[in-house]
């Protein structure tokens, strides 16, 4: 499914990334997602393995140190996400990927959630 988002002329190019890729990467450990969702949307559900960057607070150069893994960013349904993508971009970090469909996505994939 990797293609680029749509909107490129409204920031720099975000590659869209499916969820079988997002969990391959998850699970071989190759791939940090940060999920840019608030709490109260988190508490609910999301991917396991996720790290909370939410957008209303978002700052890119206070997000976890990558150690070598791909950055991919997540939210509902993939705005936000190529959003925060574009932040990123412009403070100077190359990470330009994210799970185009969000959580919608993983979800229709058959992927587990946790709560909590």
């Amino acid at each position: 499914m990797s293609d680029q988002a749509k909107n490129p002329a409204d920031g720099p190019p975000v590659e869209n990334l499916g969820p079988e890729e997002v969990k391959a990467g998850l699970d071989a450990g190759t791939l940090l997602l940060i999920d840019v969702r608030e709490p109260k949307e988190t508490d609910l559900e999301r991917i396991p393995g996720s790290v909370l960057a939410p957008l209303s607070t978002f700052d890119p150069l206070s997000l976890p140190d990558p150690e070598g893994r791909r950055v991919v960013f997540s939210c509902r349904s993939g705005n936000r996400s190529v959003k925060s993508s574009h932040l990123a971009q412009a403070a100077g970090l190359s990470y330009d990927a994210h799970l185009a469909g969000g959580i919608l996505a993983w979800k229709a994939a058959g992927f587990p959630t946790e709560t909590g």
